[in-house]
């Protein structure tokens, strides 16, 4: 009798074990790794294809005001969605509040200063600047949030906020006089390598941060991306299109707005 019950309690030990395993945790990391790795290059491979087609074409205007109009709508709902508001309900309105308020502030004091050191006429390298500025808090937040739920809208955001910025970067590098094709796209090359890399990194650092500090993290990115949007991104797409790029921003907006949904 104890025989058998022996015996049918090691066959149920067995099932339950293979119903349940556990792979080992350098396997697991591994794979958080490689997906965190992933999301930093679909973020960094469309700001090199925007930085080689506006190192070797110009775009017609409306075209790439467009482009500018839909990444700011894709920005507006990701900002709101995916990162501000698990900061407001995880942080409170005083904590998200201010990392809301000292992200915008430290994108508007450093591209105040790029443009004073840079001058007008090296509005190009500002707007790659300008890229790494705001690219680098949005790929943290990107690595410390990203879950099968969550990161998908933010990437896409970014990913498709990327693409303008960097052609119309690149575009005005070109008109520059000494212009080199290989330096700057060696330059940008750089810049999406520190995206990729801020992205894993924030993924390696979010199982030692409380849950307060990623959504300090996440915040801030959202202040900075707002300062990018209000100071940047949307008033060059409305100079550069005109009245109807409003739509375009709409267009934006819905897309990922489903994507959260």
């Amino acid at each position: 009798m104890d025989r058998a019950l022996r015996r049918t309690g090691g066959r149920g030990e067995r099932r339950a074990h293979r119903a349940h395993p556990v792979g080992p945790p350098i396997l697991t990391y591994s794979c958080r790794m490689s997906t965190a790795l992933l999301y930093g290059l679909g973020t960094a491979v469309p700001l090199l294809v925007g930085a080689a087609i506006g190192l070797r074409w110009t775009l017609p205007k409306p075209l790439l005001a467009s482009l500018m109009a839909f990444g700011a709508g894709t920005m507006i709902a990701a900002v709101s969605s995916e990162l501000f508001a698990p900061a407001f309900r995880q942080a409170g309105a005083l904590v998200a509040g201010a990392a809301l308020f000292l992200g915008a502030g430290v994108y508007v004091v450093a591209n105040h200063l790029i443009e004073t050191k840079l001058g007008a006429g090296a509005i190009g390298w500002a707007l790659m600047l300008g890229t790494v500025l705001d690219g680098v808090p949005e790929n943290t937040a990107l690595g410390v949030s990203l879950s099968a739920e969550a990161g998908v809208v933010l990437l896409v955001a970014v990913a498709v906020g990327n693409v303008p910025e960097a052609i119309g970067g690149a575009a005005l590098m070109r008109q520059r006089p000494g212009f080199s094709a290989r330096r700057a796209l060696a330059l940008w090359t750089v810049t999406a390598a520190v995206l990729v890399a801020v992205t894993v990194l924030g993924k390696a650092l979010s199982g030692n941060l409380s849950a307060t500090h990623i959504a300090v993290v996440q915040a801030f990115a959202g202040g900075a991306t707002i300062a990018v949007l209000a100071d940047s991104l949307m008033p060059e797409a409305y100079r550069e299109g005109g009245w109807w790029v409003g739509m375009a921003t709409a267009a934006g907006f819905l897309v990922a707005f489903v994507l959260a949904g």
